[in-house]
């Protein structure tokens, strides 16, 4: 039982930590945090994808990925696209676009994105 709570407690450190580095990295390039993120503003957020998915909207091909920074999250959509090369789950990105509110969720349609290099 206290080797669970230990390797628990570890791994919660390590989150902490890595969610502490992806802040300080989009801050560092002058991205806005995720958790700061105006709505219906031209901004620039950095972070990680979490996940990928092709979601068809309104039967129309879609990719939608879930970017993070380390404060929150942002849903990332790609209309009109099945596939994007480079853009996959643990791969750092800086995306550009109109931040809005969609089903209650920050969200970017279409964003100019930059692959970067995977952080250590």
């Amino acid at each position: 039982m206290a080797t669970r709570s230990l390797l628990a407690r570890l791994a919660q450190d390590r989150s902490s930590q890595d969610a502490d580095r992806l802040e300080q990295e989009a801050r560092e390039i002058g991205a806005t945090v995720i958790r700061d993120c105006p709505g219906g503003c031209t901004i620039t957020v950095h972070g990680r994808l979490r996940s990928v998915t092709l979601r068809p909207v309104a039967s129309a091909p879609a990719i939608e990925a879930e970017l993070w920074d380390g404060t929150g999250h942002m849903r990332l959509l790609f209309l009109g696209r099945r596939r994007i090369p480079g853009i996959t789950p643990g791969r750092s990105v800086q995306v550009t676009g109109r931040a809005i509110l969609r089903e209650g969720e920050r969200t970017m349609v279409n964003p100019r994105y930059r692959l970067l290099p995977a952080s250590e």
